[in-house]
């Protein structure tokens, strides 16, 4: 799994991924949606652009690691002749005068370990989605990249001719670059930039420390919760579905999407999983995030993915500059899907929020105020169970009334019954309650398959679909009953590929589907240990433990054939699922270790 061996930093502002070789390869400014700067991972019109590298001389080999429970990664180059170096990279973010500081900048830290390291530092950003390539313009110890819609400064302690003309030179003493704003750098920087990179670790280290992780998986846990984070962008609050844009689910399939957006969708799962973990920080900022969508909104119609920005335009357009990922274009900039109907997120927005109403730990908890912004949406949700739309995987072509989305309704009317018990008001528990059976007594009529013994995904030409997994887990119905578990037994002979789940069988906008949904197997995974199969549930878990790449991060899809990762990356939907299956399939910390079983 060569092509996706990339390892994501950042700090809830700006996010990068970096190669197995040191190579920063994608990284987008100022913030996690913007233009990326680094786009050497969808290639170019200059394939020799768009990246910020160190090549040592000679190179045979490269290491890499992430600093301990950290968003900090450490690359090892090594030469033939026994010189070796090491390169360090973060973004900065840490707590400062009472709140959390975590600009638009870059760190890169560079210490020769053995030997004569000669290098070559290669800093070439791009601008404008690859068609610009900016001049740098020298400074005393800096360089500028000015483009039309921001200026980089790049400061270094190392000489800036070395820098500007790529000379190569001996690397004697650690050096550092830092990347950021056009801004006076105006203390020392090498201890500037240790400064950070300490407390920066320290960050990390507190934050992990006060996961409530499981015993089993606990290192893959703790990165896919930290991607996780890293894939939130705090000044507003939303939560993109993933670092990347266009990166084809599958070799040349042209299913090359956009998403770096929030999907109402995707959100809640991430916050779900976070909760889980007992980090709702993330989940408070969401609500906040979700207000000002909802009051965007008159009308309370929501699409189904918006900007981390509210307001902000999803247009779909090209990037013709950018040749795309191993040169499988077309790169995307923006979603369609903000244009499409899917009313599944009305459910989703009123789950990812009730947690607000229960737990006794968070400081400021749900109110009647966010109750009753709740029920406008839940208002929605009931309007529009049965209309036809474009369903969780978001089909461009057809519409249908489906099971998931009507089901998600359902869900939307349970749960503001049980926050109205919460709050005592039995008018209004009585009210989503009838809602909800009203709901649950319709989708019946059509959801269940005598010809295929299983529910189906829609109304009209019902088919198998990974989504009926997570019926009995929304408690749409319950576990044992049989109709759940002939669908979960249904949809293993039938979705299963050489060990792992597709999303659905038939044809789509697309064609026939090439590739397995990465979440699709961990909802399997769920279903089987709730029908109580839990050593299967156990070795499908493992085995997709064993797809992530070398730093433990997961895609969007797995190739049913290579096994190699492809889709954008690392995907919150497929971290979630890691995080869920773990906490779930894990032996409790009782049986592990004070039972010593």
């Amino acid at each position: 799994m060569t092509n996706l061996n990339l390892a994501a930093i950042g700090n809830g502002t700006i996010a990068a991924l970096v190669d197995p070789n040191g190579r920063i390869a994608w990284c987008c400014w100022p913030r996690i949606d913007g233009d990326p700067i680094f786009s050497a991972m969808l290639g170019g019109t200059e394939p020799e652009a768009g990246f910020f590298d160190v090549v040592l001389d000679g190179q045979v080999k490269a290491t890499r690691r992430y600093q301990h429970n950290s968003a900090i990664i450490e690359t090892i180059l090594e030469s033939a002749d026994g010189a070796k170096l090491r390169i360090t990279d973060f973004a900065p973010r840490f707590k400062l005068y009472d709140r959390i500081y975590r600009p638009a900048m870059l760190v890169r830290r560079i210490e020769p370990i053995a030997g004569t390291c000669r290098v070559t530092i290669r800093l070439r950003p791009h601008f404008k989605w690859g068609e610009q390539r900016p001049v740098p313009v020298r400074g005393s110890n800096h360089m500028r990249f000015a483009g039309d819609d921001f200026t980089l400064r790049a400061t270094t302690d190392l000489p800036i001719v070395y820098v500007m003309e790529e000379r190569p030179f001996v690397l004697s003493k650690a050096a550092t670059l830092v990347l950021g704003p056009d801004e006076p750098f105006a203390s020392s920087l090498a201890e500037t930039a240790q400064g950070f990179e300490d407390k920066t670790r320290d960050y990390w280290w507190e934050w992990v420390r006060y996961l409530s992780i499981p015993f089993e998986w606990q290192d893959a846990v703790i990165r896919a919760a930290i991607s996780l984070k890293l894939c939130a962008y705090e000044e507003t609050g939303g939560i993109v579905a993933a670092l990347t844009t266009s990166i084809p689910e599958a070799p040349h399939s042209i299913r090359n999407w956009d998403y770096r957006h929030c999907w109402l969708r995707d959100s809640y799962f991430t916050v779900r999983a976070l909760n889980l973990l007992g980090a709702t920080r993330t989940m408070e900022d969401y609500i906040r995030y979700l207000t000002t969508v909802i009051a965007s909104e008159p009308s309370g119609r929501l699409a189904p993915v918006y900007s981390i920005v509210p307001g902000t335009q999803l247009e779909e357009r090209f990037a013709p500059a950018l040749a795309g990922f191993s040169g499988m274009g077309p790169v995307r900039v923006g979603n369609q899907a903000a244009e499409q109907v899917q009313n599944d997120g009305y459910g989703h927005v009123v789950l990812a929020a009730a947690q607000m109403f229960f737990d006794e730990r968070l400081p400021n908890r749900g109110d009647r105020a966010l109750f009753e912004l709740l029920e406008g949406v839940g208002a929605k949700a009931v309007e529009f169970a049965f209309e036809p739309d474009a369903g969780l995987w978001e089909l461009r072509g057809k519409r249908r009334v489906h099971t998931f989305s009507a089901v998600m309704s359902w869900a939307a009317c349970d749960r503001l019954a049980r926050i109205a018990r919460v709050l005592e008001l039995p008018e209004r528990v009585q009210f989503w309650l009838e809602r909800r059976n009203e709901i649950r007594a319709r989708i019946l009529t059509f959801a269940w398959s005598e010809k295929l013994g299983s529910f189906v995904d829609a109304e009209e030409d019902g088919q198998l679909d990974a989504s009926l997994l997570l019926l009995a887990e929304l408690g749409f119905v319950r576990p044992d009953d049989p109709r759940y578990v002939a669908t979960v037994e249904a949809i293993g002979r039938g979705l299963m590929r050489n060990g792992y789940l597709m999303r659905y069988a038939g044809e789509d906008d697309f064609g026939l589907p090439e590739t397995s949904f990465t979440i699709c197997s961990f909802w399997y995974a769920g279903a089987l240990d709730l029908i109580g199969r839990r050593d299967e549930a156990r070795e499908l878990f493992t085995n997709l433990l064993a797809r992530r790449n070398e730093a433990g991060l997961l895609s969007e899809d797995i190739d049913n054939q290579t096994l190699e990762l492809w889709g954008n990356i690392p995907q919150t939907y497929s971290m979630v699922g890691l995080i869920d299956m773990a906490m779930r399939l894990s032996k409790t910390w009782e049986e592990a270790f004070w039972r010593g079983s």
